[in-house]
């Protein structure tokens, strides 16, 4: 199977196209011939500010990155996938920040990917100024991309974003461009904190970006493909997350055209529909009830024309059975198509959702790269057993989690020859020949979309001298699937606002409890261990 490096499929997919419209937004379009000039410009930016392209590496480790990264500290926008491709070309590696994360949680993501440079919208310098003041070694370079929101000074140090790719040469005089450069995505958290997930570009693009329907191809046929892919794709999340950034480079790379909604802050139901409507999507991204929910009742206010829309992918949390129907009235016209992966194992689960049959929840159709690995992972379950194993997928896997190598060795593991990808997610198969996903074998919480570790908000909430005792656990949420509860043991009174407050100081606001319940005593085991079968029944069982 012939390999591929991202930028140069881009590039040669841009020269095929280039007067094609490849992005939209706020009623502005980018052509792939102007993404393609900006993208060179910043890589030209990045290499006069001192990175350095990607050399050798064969003696790399699958947990090393010998190249080179690019902080993105970015809302969507033309600037976040320009930042990305640009990075590419300098063959230098880019990797996605949570703007949502506070002071502390930067600090620790920048200390964990040690960038050279970091590219951050205006809004965000005085949380990224304090975090850098933690960072032994912080980035020698900082593009700060100024906006509409009224802040137009630098933050010290930094240098305009704008201004910098406008003196820039539009020349790229590197080459080189190896199947081998690293995508990194940083995953929400699973192990308590966030991981960096280490990509050959040529696996990325084979799992999750398009590359297995191109099939054994060279990278002028990708190009020549290109000439047909004028669809138009609307991730609506934030591009920090795999899978709207996984949409929109496989738009792209495709020949397709990426719509960004007009308000990037947040879910804006009116602004979603007036894109679908105005831009004539014809794909869009929704992730579980947390977007559903409101998009529906925005739809069931007003009379949007949503002809255009042909498919709606739910990914990201789960999707119920109503939901789904209420969308297949709602958008006759679209095809419902439940999706699933991990950061770890890119794509490879759908379930198609049609007015005859509504796909149960966490139920899929599976690629044949997908497998059952029993629970000692030392071989497959057959798909005529139906014992529980993990979730897995083989050979166009990541190398490794940065800087982890004890986590590396469990979580890629190699099983009858074949390297596997385990992201921690029990499952089995069904009589039917489709996977049955169980859930993940910790105590991470999935909350609209977004990963929270019990843990870590355990400890931002004993942070507060009252709080003796915690367990965080989660309960089902109609609107976010699921929803943070913390069981709390107090040794004098408090409420929950000052609580919550000193606990902010520590974590993003999504990762906050909605729900504070006060007991006697937290249960633990002998061992010290939280029982957190007796903190789920609590938190089910308590009316609020």
């Amino acid at each position: 199977m012939r390999e591929h490096n991202l930028w140069t499929i881009f590039d040669r997919v841009s020269r095929e196209v280039p007067d094609r419209e490849c992005l939209s937004w706020r009623h502005e379009t980018t052509t792939f011939a102007m993404l393609a000039d900006r993208s060179r410009r910043l890589a030209n930016v990045l290499l006069d500010g001192g990175l350095a392209p990607r050399s050798g590496g064969d003696d790399e480790l699958p947990w090393e990155c010998g190249q080179d990264t690019v902080g993105l500290l970015l809302l969507n926008g033309t600037e976040y996938l320009e930042a990305t491709l640009g990075a590419y070309a300098a063959r230098t590696v880019p990797f996605n920040i949570n703007y949502r994360y506070v002071a502390k949680e930067l600090a620790y993501l920048l200390s964990d990917a040690k960038p050279k440079a970091l590219i951050f919208h205006g809004r965000f310098a005085d949380s990224l100024a304090d975090a850098l003041k933690m960072v032994d070694d912080p980035p020698a370079l900082l593009l700060q991309v100024t906006e509409d929101d009224g802040r137009r000074d630098l933050l010290p140090g930094a240098i305009d974003y704008a201004e910098a790719l406008a003196s820039a040469s539009p020349v790229l005089e590197i080459s080189g461009h190896s199947p081998d450069d690293v995508y990194l995505l940083y995953t929400g958290g699973t192990t308590g904190m966030p991981k960096g997930v280490i990509w050959r570009h040529s696996d990325i693009w084979r799992a999750s970006l398009g590359g297995d329907a191109f099939g054994d191809v060279g990278v002028d046929e990708i190009g020549t493909a290109a000439r047909g892919g004028r669809d138009r794709f609307q991730p609506n999340a934030p591009f920090m997350h795999g899978a709207a950034h996984w949409m929109a480079l496989r738009a792209i790379l495709g020949g397709g055209s990426v719509v960004i909604n007009s308000v990037v802050e947040h879910l804006d139901p009116r602004d979603v529909w007036e894109t679908v409507e105005q831009a004539k999507v014809k794909s869009m991204l929704m992730v579980g009830e947390a977007f559903v929910r409101p998009l529906l009742a925005e739809l069931a206010r007003s009379d949007y024309d949503t002809k255009s829309l042909k498919v709606v992918i739910l990914g990201g949390a789960a999707t119920t059975v109503e939901s789904k129907a209420r969308l297949i009235a709602a958008l006759p016209d679209a095809r419902i198509m439940d999706a699933a992966g991990a950061s770890e194992t890119g794509t490879g689960l759908q379930a198609v959702s049609t007015g005859q049959a509504y796909a149960e929840a966490r139920v899929f159709d599976v690629s044949p790269a997908i497998a059952v690995v029993n629970m000692d992972r030392t071989g497959l379950v057959d798909k005529t057993d139906d014992q529980v194993g993990w979730y897995a997928r083989g050979g166009t896997v990541p190398r490794g989690y940065l800087g982890d190598e004890a986590k590396s060795r469990e979580t890629f593991p190699t099983i009858g020859g074949i390297r596997w990808a385990i992201p921690g997610d029990l499952a089995r198969w069904r009589r039917d020949g489709r996977l049955e996903l169980l859930g993940r074998d910790s105590v991470t919480i999935n909350t609209g979309g977004e990963k929270v570790f019990a843990e870590e908000v355990e400890a931002a909430l004993l942070s507060h001298p009252a709080v003796q005792d915690t367990v965080v656990v989660a309960r089902p949420s109609e609107r976010w699937g699921e929803e943070v509860v913390a069981i709390l043991q107090l040794d004098r009174p408090a409420s929950d606002q000052e609580i919550l407050e000193v606990a902010g100081k520590h974590i993003a606001r999504y990762k906050m409890p909605k729900l504070l319940i006060r007991v006697d005593s937290v249960l633990r085991s002998p061992a010290g261990k939280a029982d957190y079968r007796w903190a789920k029944a609590i938190a089910a069982d308590h009316r609020g």
